[in-house]
């Protein structure tokens, strides 16, 4: 768990020549890395004041409050992009299948349509797609990615999708790519490990892609779940910059292993036609072949779990980045239902117009989510260059966190 608001940098000579550094590597109590033989410059919070500050609405400004963090070296926001299958399934549709209808869903959830995918779409050809759309606003080409972060549940290959996004994407120059695997609140840690490799690596653009297809996991004859998901894919790219255009303010990360009952889709053996074994007995070799089982939740479980947990990781990542509740122009939150973002929104008192939600038109998209909906927000000129967003992604592991932006 990274604890602490002090960020740091190493001494590198110069980002722009784009040299990779071969050296051992030590992890510090701030949740980054260190290269041995670097000049090494921490600051960390007084966790208490900042706490003070927050409690008692001092209205300080942002300069005054923020607790010192990296000196030479931060990270920004630039470029974002999305893509969405064609096939678009309404609540109507799905009225036709299992026991429900449109107004049931809405009033539960707050979703009206999901996209699935279907016919040539796949989740690389989507992911690639966002990817795409986010360099491109960024101005950047791909052979200057230094890094492919593909966050996702659901990939196409059981040892991972990223390689094959930075193929798609035609990286001539080989970089590193390699998927996380964390449910909804994966693109949240995409976006902290992004900013560990600019920060304590030297990279300079690193691409962060959030994307599921959970449609493929899904019980559909089960209306208690089959109405929530659908699939999609979402990206940001991260690029190194002076400190004091430093855009990730402070961040808070957690998981439970104990709640992973309340939301899991775990493998399920597959029985064999015929047990080997001889005289009656069944051997354990060869093992039997293995699949996930479909989506398994406990609604309310996980609705008290969001609205407990995620008000309080903000909370943490404000008080890490020295920022106060009213230091935030946007709450963007993992689009998993409507009235876990509003009763989250009331506990951190932001008042809906300053509340990001695209949840209607697409369900829980998982990892996708959030950048997804950042994308939309961006590109309809909601959000804006210098504008302060508190993200935060929850959900199975059980797996939560946050982190305190400025987008470009």
């Amino acid at each position: 768990m990274a604890n602490a608001s002090g960020f740091f940098t190493p001494s590198i000579p110069s980002l722009r020549s784009r040299r990779r550094i071969q050296s051992p590597i030590e992890i510090y109590q701030t949740g980054f890395y260190c290269p041995e033989g670097f000049s090494l410059r921490v600051f960390c919070s007084n966790a208490a004041q900042g706490s003070d500050k927050l409690a008692s609405g001092s209205g300080a400004s942002s300069s005054e409050s923020r607790a010192p963090r990296l000196v030479s070296q931060g990270c920004k926001l630039v470029g974002c992009g999305s893509a969405v299958p064609t096939l678009k399934v309404s609540n109507d549709d799905l009225a036709k299948i299992v026991d429900t209808s449109d107004e049931w869903i809405s009033a539960r959830t707050g979703i009206r349509n999901r996209r699935v995918l279907a016919g040539k779409d796949s989740l690389t050809t989507l992911a690639v797609e966002a990817g795409r759309k986010a360099l491109q606003m960024a101005q950047v080409d791909p052979d200057d990615v230094d890094l492919v972060l593909m966050c996702t549940s659901t990939p196409e290959d059981l040892f991972g999708s990223a390689p094959q996004i930075q193929k798609g994407l035609g990286c001539k120059s080989n970089p590193l790519a390699y998927d996380i695997t964390a449910a909804c609140s994966g693109f949240v840690l995409g976006l902290v490990s992004a900013a560990c490799h600019i920060r304590g690596a030297g990279f300079q653009n690193v691409l962060v892609i959030g994307a599921d297809a959970l449609s493929q996991y899904v019980d559909w004859t089960d209306r208690s779940t089959c109405i929530l998901f659908g699939d999609a894919a979402g990206a940001i790219l991260v690029q190194a910059c002076d400190s004091e255009e430093d855009g990730l303010f402070g961040f808070d990360l957690h998981s439970d292993g104990d709640g992973q009952r309340h939301l899991n889709a775990t493998i399920k053996e597959n029985e064999m036609d015929n047990a080997l074994g001889s005289n009656g007995s069944v051997l354990d070799f060869p093992p039997k072949q293995s699949s996930y089982s479909c989506i398994k939740m406990n609604g309310n479980e996980v609705f008290r779990f969001a609205v407990r947990s995620v008000p309080h990781s903000i909370e943490s990542a404000l008080e890490k980045a020295g920022l106060p509740r009213s230091s935030i122009d946007w709450l963007l939150l993992h689009q998993a239902n409507q009235r876990i973002i509003d009763a989250v929104a009331t506990r951190l008192e932001v008042p809906p117009e300053r509340v990001i939600s695209n949840l209607a038109n697409y369900g829980n998209t998982s990892a996708a989510s959030i950048p997804l909906a950042l994308d939309e927000a961006v590109r309809s000129g909601k959000v804006k260059a210098g504008h302060t967003i508190a993200a935060a992604g929850f959900g199975a592991g059980l797996t939560w966190g946050s982190a305190i932006v400025r987008w470009r």
